[in-house]
């Protein structure tokens, strides 16, 4: 480099940039000590503005100073600049040949911070200077992620980089696109999400940690021509994610019946079952919005579907006090099982496609007949079957009839496109209030003086956290610099919370559903404590096991039956819940319904098959618990079970008649027996008759035969053997005659 293309440098830093001394372009961290203290000079230097003793430690410092970065964070000299929006600075770093692509431990260039911070000419700076508009962070972001923000700095900021080479398919390594990012926030930067399409971006990409589209994202914000435009590409309508929710359960939920009326013109399914079984007229019903109840049910979702709760949508309207939507969908099923109810399915959807494309038809048209309003009516359905119309013949030509006139078989378009002549009023688009997508329910008006726009949201730089602190404050309080630790929830308090999202993300991951906590409940018999029942349907279908127990063996359904929650017991019985089951005290779920006095949860216990009869280990029965909780409906449910129980046992066999007692001998065995109590009875054949025999039989055969033999056998044995015995009692008493003389000798 001449001395004439840089005259306003002087000579140190001609110096610098001299050929010797020229660096390569490669981001490297401190190694030694002495690389570390010159770095962080380098970088309060650079805090400071102080350009001149920049130049000095550039000019007198280790080599390649200028791109090397500090070993805590990884940060260089150009990323302070970015940060702090230095714009001279940075022009003097860039001028000495500083690296802008060099990156920082978490992967971020100088351009992705000052991206992410809205700094436009810093980005434009960084951006001329051949600044890379394709590298990735640590987590796989790409700078499109650092400039999707709702300020106008940042929609300057998406335009620059777009006229750049990016990658409209950048992926992070979480599985989540730059498209599907931008489509999230849709509403705020629109015009970058159709350059991204236009740019090549898949419309089909799903999240792979949620399963949701970038249809569906759109379908959140709120923004139709990012719809619309998703759709024209290409996109799935029927998309579904892992809760098997599609953009058309969004779309109802949150109320957007223009996002309602696109999808039925792109042919969606109006009657898919998300994994709770819900319908996108039971998400309608749920959030009250009574227009889009009508729009589905006259596009064909069926008014009759229940979900996994049992609930109808207008049940389910009635349980969120919707009563505009309760009375749409009551009047649907009126209607519905009227004889003379017509569907105009077919031809609604026609409706809807013809409203979508109206613009396209109508220069077929032209181009056909070189007429405006006025055509054929043959010539009318080969433009349709050209142009794909989501009708079948049969349908078609009914709307033909309907639409043409009697004699010259011409048909108005205005009329057609109109739905006038083959769709009564209540299904034509004009009968819906579509002004806005958003639902009216519950938004105020807010006048423009009110609500000024700020078109600056990014804080001054005496409020930016993001800035450099000074040297001292870098060294004293590092903790600044620190990334938060990760935090860990248990799936209890996620239970406790409601929080689906992260209970889906957990069982993704091999979480066990039937993981205990610190109590041994399981996240099952948790739900079934709190009574929320959508949370119990849930954890049911990703493999709950309804029969655990914790350590006092209560099982997820005496939790339930303890606090009453009858739809959460019938929902445990259906999935197999063992109805008797025991705790460690003996108590059965139907004492514990006894306790919560609901009746409800008693009768249908007892219809399952309870037992009423069961005791705990206070010996307290069903009976003795319902009288203590003085309940009478209770007391009456089991009282009736008992007299059920007891009708059902067999009767017992009629007793024969007792035989009469001889009176003689009772009178007389009291008498003997005393006296036998008083004396020595010796055993003697003379004796027999009052002893207690009992009849002889074998072991293994039938009974013994008394023969006259046998009999004379048994009486020489008796003798035998009092024979014997009178011999050993004289013998003892001679023995005990001579331990007394021994003892006591007579005197003479």
């Amino acid at each position: 480099m001449s001395r004439k293309l840089m005259p306003h440098m002087d000579k140190s830093t001609r110096l610098l940039l001299s050929a010797k001394t020229m660096f390569p372009r490669d981001s490297t961290m401190a190694q030694c000590e002495l690389e570390a203290k010159q770095v962080y000079k380098l970088l309060q230097e650079v805090h400071w503005q102080n350009k001149e003793k920049v130049v000095h430690l550039l000019c007198h410092g280790v080599p390649g100073l200028i791109n090397l970065t500090e070993p805590k964070d990884g940060i260089s000299a150009l990323h302070v600049a970015a940060l702090n929006n230095y714009l001279e600075m940075a022009h003097l770093l860039l001028s000495l040949k500083a690296h802008p692509d060099i990156q920082n431990k978490k992967g971020q260039s100088s351009i992705m911070m000052a991206a992410e911070l809205g700094h436009v000419e810093m980005v434009e700076l960084l951006a001329s200077n051949e600044a890379s508009m394709t590298l990735v962070d640590n987590e796989g972001k790409g700078i499109l992620f650092y400039c999707i923000s709702p300020t106008k700095m940042h929609e300057q900021i998406q335009e620059m980089i777009m006229k750049g080479k990016v990658n409209a398919n950048n992926i992070s390594f979480t599985g989540r696109s730059a498209f599907m990012f931008a489509c999230e926030h849709a509403e705020d930067c629109e015009n970058l999400c159709l350059q991204l399409l236009e740019k090549g971006a898949n419309p089909n990409r799903a999240d792979l940690v949620t399963g949701c589209t970038a249809l569906m994202a759109a379908t959140r914000s709120g923004s139709v021509p990012v719809m619309r435009a998703i759709l024209q590409r290409g996109g799935n309508p029927n998309a579904v994610d892992k809760q098997q929710l599609s953009a058309a359960h969004i779309a109802a939920a949150k109320g957007f019946i223009e996002a309602l009326m696109l999808l039925s013109a792109y042919s969606a399914d109006f009657n898919w079952t998300s994994s709770l079984g819900d319908t996108p007229l039971h998400k309608a019903a749920a959030e009250g919005h009574e227009q889009c109840c009508r729009f589905l049910f006259q596009r064909g979702c069926n008014v009759m579907r229940k979900n996994y709760l049992n609930l109808l949508p207008s049940q389910v309207a009635k349980l969120n006090r919707c009563k505009a939507a309760m009375k749409e969908l009551s009047d649907a099923e009126k209607a519905l099982k009227s004889v003379n109810f017509i569907p105009f399915i077919n031809q609604a959807r026609l409706h809807d496609w013809s409203f979508e494309n109206e613009a396209v038809l109508r220069l077929a048209f032209k181009s056909v007949e070189r007429a405006d309003s006025v055509m054929l009516a043959e010539t009318f359905v080969s433009v349709l079957k050209d142009h794909h119309a989501p009708i079948d013949d049969d349908s078609l030509q009914t709307v033909v009839d309907a639409v043409a006139q009697k004699v010259w078989r011409e048909i108005n378009v205005d009329n057609f496109f109109l739905g006038h002549g083959f769709l009564p009023k209540q299904f034509q688009l004009s009968s819906f209030n579509y002004s806005s997508i958003r639902g009216t329910k519950g938004m105020a008006k807010v006048t423009e003086k009110v609500a000024e726009k700020v078109t600056d949201m990014i804080l001054p730089k005496k409020l930016d956290s993001h800035t450099c602190p000074a040297m001292h404050e870098y060294i004293l309080d590092p903790s600044s610099f620190f990334e938060p630790k990760d935090i860990y929830i248990s799936v209890s308090d996620c239970v406790k919370m409601n929080d689906f999202a992260s209970l889906h993300l957990a069982f993704s991951q091999n979480i066990p559903v039937d993981v205990r906590d610190c109590f041994y409940k399981t996240p099952l018999m948790v739900a079934c404590i709190c009574g929320n029942q959508q949370m119990v349907c849930f954890l049911i279908s990703h493999g709950a096991n309804v029969n655990c127990y914790d350590q006092l063996k209560w099982t997820s359904l005496h939790h339930a039956c303890f606090g009453g929650y009858t739809n959460i017991v019938k929902r445990l019985l259906d999935h197999g819940a063992v109805v008797n089951a025991m705790t460690t005290n003996n108590v059965t779920p139907l004492m514990r319904a006894i306790e919560s006095c609901n009746p409800s949860c008693v009768d249908l216990l007892i219809k399952s098959g309870a037992n009423v009869m069961a005791t705990n280990k206070r010996g307290q029965d069903c009976m003795m618990l319902a009288r203590r909780y003085g309940n009478p409906q209770i007391q009456s449910l089991i009282k009736n079970a008992l007299e059920e129980v007891q009708k059902a046992k067999p009767k017992a066999k009629a007793a024969r008649p007792a035989k009469k007692k001889d009176t003689t001998k009772s009178k007389r065995m009291p008498e003997e027996c005393k006296q036998a109590i008083n004396v020595n009875v010796a055993l003697n054949p003379d004796a027999r008759n009052y002893c207690i025999t009992t009849p002889s039989q074998t072991v293994w055969g039938e009974r013994v035969v008394a023969t006259a033999k046998l009999k004379q056998r048994m009486s020489e044995r008796k003798v035998r053997f009092a024979e014997d015995m009178m011999k050993i009692s004289n013998n003892n008493d001679n023995g005990r005659v001579r331990r007394r003389h021994q003892c006591f000798p007579e005197h003479p």
